[in-house]
């Protein structure tokens, strides 16, 4: 069954009990051998058991044995489930990044990112976690109003844009920007605890 269009689909938290858009939950299948297996992307087969996207929550879940329970059967939860979670969260989002940069709608270095800044152009600013505060402060300056993400680092942006010293970077406004935003808000209320803001789902088929 397919969701109605404009229609936000919910789903029940296992832990909570509580329904919510399922764009804030992580969507989980008993895999093979019975063990828990997150699908992020909401694609894999089987029924869905659906947490919060949020680290504590995800950690209760593990440590209550609510999955077995949800399954009703005994499943086995591998160990380290959360931080799992929290890397593929990440992968994705540096995911996009690679891609941004293949359409050509992303730009790094500072004067080039200030350019962007300054004409308009960029829709998302993109900052190191270990950027010094001086460059930090000058772009911020320029960006009033756009999304700041400071989650990854410089090492994890280089590796991403495929070139060294990735301390700024700015993406233009479009789908990658859009989609790249709602990852984010995603990865970062699953590790400071605040509500996710949502994402846009790649499936849209109830399980």
């Amino acid at each position: 069954m397919t969701e109605s269009k404009g229609h936000v689909a919910e789903r029940r938290c296992i832990v909570s009990g509580e329904s919510a858009p399922r764009a804030g939950l992580v969507r989980f299948v008993v895999g093979p051998g019975d063990v828990i297996v997150p699908d992020l992307k909401g694609k894999l087969p089987g029924r869905g058991l659906w947490v919060e996207a949020r680290r504590g929550v995800v950690e209760a879940a593990c440590a209550k044995n609510t999955f077995s329970r949800a399954a009703r059967q005994k499943v086995s939860v591998p160990e380290g489930l959360p931080a799992l979670i929290e890397n593929q969260l990440e992968n994705g989002c540096l995911s996009l990044l690679g891609l941004a940069r293949k359409a050509g709608d992303i730009v790094a270095g500072f004067e080039k990112v200030k350019g962007w800044l300054q004409n308009g152009t960029a829709a998302v600013l993109v900052t190191a976690s270990d950027a010094a505060e001086d460059g930090r402060r000058k772009l911020r300056g320029l960006s009033a109003g756009l999304q700041d993400v400071d989650l990854f680092t410089s090492d994890q942006l280089s590796l991403a844009l495929g070139r060294g010293n990735v301390i700024h970077a700015a993406l233009r406004d479009g789908g990658l920007a859009r989609r790249f935003v709602a990852e984010v808000n995603l990865l970062a209320g699953y590790r400071h605890g605040e509500a996710p803001m949502g994402r846009p789902s790649a499936n849209e088929e109830c399980e």
